[in-house]
């Protein structure tokens, strides 16, 4: 064999192996950090999505709690992670469009700083009022609002936080003058709404359904596009306010730069535990739909979301400290 051939067999052999190792992707454990301490609905998600993954991925997949500063810290953290695809971000709506909206001087751009993966899955809040209200449908709610302007309020779980923007996007759709009160939490916001201290508020069903079936809390309306398929019986704000729709949205992104082929391996993989039954399940339970869209569908999405809240936002005036 001349040297000429040799060489020409090495450099292909080379570039075999190239190929090979290029494709090894992921050989190593893969950290899903999550904003917030655990609980809670996207720590549920997350813990089930994870093992689920690593099945499918021969590699394992670690979630990772990273509180503070309603989940600015753990989004700062996978902002500056290397873009090699091991860290990614699970957030929540409020993580992607609300806080870039509302905080100034945040330490990462999340256009800029992320590359979008997938929209892991969505839900709908539920409209709760007091039993004390006598009111039972969007409808009388609006009225009785106009009606009676310095007699109602709304709790939230703090400022800027979803259930606080439903009630203002509330408002600036039914016309209405409802004051927020901001609380440390869902628990005390929801238990003032129960006690009359405040008239509604806007939460999650497993927040609230235990409460409405012990006659605790009202149940008016949900905030999605469709009825739940946890409560057929109770109607959309939307077929009473035509357009009206707040969904809260968990989503990952990767560190802005990672390879596309990676972000696709990730979307797969999430995209295919989002059909495994026992996932089904447990989002079904929680009142949540799978979503699994694609890298481009989720960046679209964000985008949309973005401009939304920033109009609210822009348009009522809210600020937070």
């Amino acid at each position: 064999m001349n040297i000429r051939l040799k060489i020409s067999i090495a450099a292909a052999a080379l570039c075999l192996a190239g190929g090979a190792v290029a494709q090894a992707y992921p050989s190593k454990p893969i950290r899903i950090v999550i904003g917030f301490p655990p609980g809670g609905a996207i720590d549920t998600i997350a813990r089930v999505l994870g093992p689920k993954m690593t099945a499918d991925l021969g590699q394992a997949v670690v979630i990772e709690n990273r509180g503070g500063a309603g989940g600015v810290i753990g989004m700062q953290a996978v902002a500056q992670a290397a873009p090699d695809g091991y860290t990614v971000f699970l957030g929540t709506m409020g993580n992607f469009s609300i806080t870039p909206a509302l905080v100034k001087d945040l330490p990462y751009n999340v256009q800029k700083d992320f590359t979008p993966v997938t929209q892991v899955a969505s839900t709908g809040f539920v409209l709760y009022v007091s039993p004390q209200l006598p009111v039972k449908t969007v409808a009388e709610l609006v009225a009785y609002a106009k009606a009676n302007p310095q007699k109602m309020n709304f709790s939230s779980s703090g400022n800027g936080g979803l259930p606080h923007m439903a009630g203002e996007m509330f408002n600036a759709a039914a016309g209405t003058k409802i004051t927020h009160i901001a609380y440390k939490g869902s628990s005390p916001s929801i238990n003032d709404v129960v006690g009359g201290q405040a008239q509604l508020t806007f939460e999650s069903v497993a927040i609230g359904m235990p409460l409405v079936k012990t006659d605790r809390l009202r149940a008016v309306a949900t905030t999605g596009t469709t009825r739940m398929t946890l409560l057929p019986d109770v109607p959309t704000v939307a077929e009473s306010i035509p357009g009206f729709t707040v969904k809260n949205w968990f989503g990952i992104a990767a560190p802005a730069g990672t390879a596309a082929d990676r972000v696709n391996r990730l979307q797969a993989s999430i995209a295919k535990a989002l059909r495994d039954p026992e996932m089904v399940k447990t989002l079904a339970g929680l009142g949540v739909d799978p979503v699994g869209d694609t890298p481009v569908q989720f960046s679209t999405y964000i985008r949309t979301e973005s401009e939304r809240w920033q109009k609210l936002i822009s348009s009522s005036g809210i600020k937070i400290d």
